[in-house]
């Protein structure tokens, strides 16, 4: 008996809903992994800034541990995965191995405390940026965050001439001087967004700068 197979009919991956959110998850992390690599290479031939790449790299690496925990067992390592799919991507994968973006990696100040020190500022603002894009107003809500922004900021050498660690001290204020259900008013978080992203460009541009001075 033959079963009669139609080219027209649509060929599916999944039959349940657990495989299709697998097959999701899979495709995930594929993606996560090319835009890795196209972001290493953007960077090795400064297509992009210290200031753009980092931010970028922090969230792809975090995504990365997040979709890994979710594959589980369908995944047994990286290496694993990219050698099943025939994927050739190198400078994801030693992105990956590595665990930090390359401006923590080859960081110009000495020492692997600093470049810890990097990585957690970098993950400091991008965690207080993600704040405001989600509509945290509220002291309670801004104000550890930033404090831990802050604490980060000051252990760099030369950041007291820094303007923008000055604009987050006085924004730090601000939020002292109110109450835990205060809010700040739009034009506040305009201001305090546009100081903060400043600040960010600021802190990998003095970072380049001491790069630029060693070499």
């Amino acid at each position: 008996m033959s079963t009669h197979i139609s080219l027209d009919e649509e060929v599916r991956l999944y039959n349940t809903n657990a495989e299709r959110e697998k097959y999701n998850t899979l495709a995930n992390l594929f993606g996560i992994i090319i835009s890795l690599d196209y972001l290493e290479r953007a960077y090795v031939r400064d297509s992009i800034t210290a200031a753009e790449y980092s931010p970028a790299c922090t969230r792809l690496l975090s995504q990365y541990k997040t979709m890994l925990k979710l594959v589980g067992a369908d995944v047994p390592s990286v290496e694993e995965f990219m050698r099943r799919y025939r994927m050739e991507n190198p400078a994801a994968l030693h992105r990956i191995h590595v665990g930090v973006p390359a401006t923590v990696e080859h960081s110009s100040e000495a020492g692997p405390e600093t470049g810890k020190w990097i990585a957690e500022t970098t993950q400091g603002f991008i965690t207080f940026m993600d704040a405001l894009k989600l509509g945290y107003r509220a002291k309670d809500q801004l104000h550890p965050i930033l404090q831990d922004l802050v604490t980060g900021y000051a252990r760099f050498k030369g950041s007291k001439d820094w303007e923008g660690r000055s604009r987050m001290v006085s924004w730090l204020i601000t939020l002292n001087g109110m109450t835990a259900a205060e809010k700040l008013s739009e034009d506040q978080t305009r201001e305090l967004t546009f100081d903060v992203e400043r600040a960010y460009r600021e802190f990998f541009e003095s970072l380049e700068d001491a790069k630029n001075k060693v070499s």
